[in-house]
């Protein structure tokens, strides 16, 4: 077994984030997460316990030249110190426990722990909330009510492909396919998907950008990629309170499942890495439960036996 110090394998364990083309916010944010665990087994191992939280504040001085080897125990005792010092929501907590999770399921590969000691620790129970989000008519309703083509256009592109803001914002004219009717969208971890787009929105498409063959769809400052505080801004001015670009993203999903039945399609279109993501943004249509309950449900049968 190779073992090591944090300070050793943070760095390896960066790099393989690199290379599986993570973010790098999303990078970041794990290096944070593993800086603040390896500091805590090193307070643990070199200091008196009762003393935690006076030398926990000052992170400037925090520890990494400590081994990664560690039990379960430990991984517990962090978790709830942690909890003790700040309120976390149980998908923040969820996410670094997964953190965790990921970097000792790297340095088990490695050879640089015997065993994981993840596993086995319990995850909170994250209560699933319904998503508010509008049915196809409501958001016909809401382009109807935009009078600004550009903008018009910008909400419509996300309905008819499901992209994100940030998908959106990056789409340049030479993404386009205009026989294919196809766009080539660049998304998390710069993963390449193609996004299909009906002749609608292509022809809308082709008005705003005229002769432009190369250079953003849609144009923002200084004649560069539009932002995504400009894309919230929109949002703001005409959708109803609460529908982001987000729920627009997520009216296109439940659209989609609700007239093909086919999660796989929507989770490749919505460029989701786990189906189990895909899985959140989807309702049973009322419809469609209202058939299955007067065909199956005895008590809803017309004839009485």
């Amino acid at each position: 077994m190779e073992s090591g110090y944090f300070s050793e394998w943070l760095k390896s364990y960066r790099n393989y984030l690199r290379m599986r083309n993570y973010s790098p916010r999303t990078i970041n944010s794990y290096e944070q997460v593993l800086r603040h665990f390896a500091y805590y087994v090193w307070l643990r191992r070199h200091t008196d316990v009762t003393k935690l939280v006076i030398y926990w504040k000052d992170f400037e001085n925090a520890r990494l030249d400590t081994d990664v080897e560690v039990t379960s125990v430990i991984i517990n005792d962090f978790l709830s110190f942690v909890s003790t010092t700040q309120t976390y929501k149980p998908k923040t907590f969820h996410r670094i426990i997964s953190t965790l999770s990921s970097f000792y399921r790297f340095l088990y590969t490695q050879g640089a722990v015997a065993t994981n000691p993840l596993t086995g620790i319990d995850r909170p129970r994250i209560k699933q909330q319904e998503v508010k989000y509008l049915k196809h008519n409501q958001v016909l309703r809401l382009l109807d009510s935009i009078e600004d083509l550009r903008d018009k256009l910008i909400v419509r592109t996300i309905y008819a492909t499901g992209v994100r803001v940030s998908e959106l914002c990056n789409m340049n004219v030479e993404d386009i396919d205009f026989d294919e009717h196809t766009i080539r969208i660049r998304g998390k971890g710069d993963k390449i998907r193609t996004v299909f787009v009906d002749d609608d929105t292509l022809t809308d498409i082709l008005k705003l950008i005229g002769n432009r063959i190369v250079g953003p769809v849609f144009i923002g400052q200084q004649g560069k990629n539009i932002s995504s505080r400009a894309i919230q801004h929109i949002f703001k001015n005409y959708a109803p309170s609460g529908i982001t670009p987000h729920k627009i993203r997520h009216s296109y999903a439940s659209e989609l499942y609700k007239r093909s039945k086919n999660l796989r399609v929507v989770q490749e279109n919505l460029g989701h890495t786990s189906i189990k993501t895909t899985e959140i943004y989807l309702h049973t249509d009322i419809d469609e439960r209202r058939q299955v309950y007067q065909q199956y449900f005895p008590l809803s049968e017309s004839d009485e036996e």
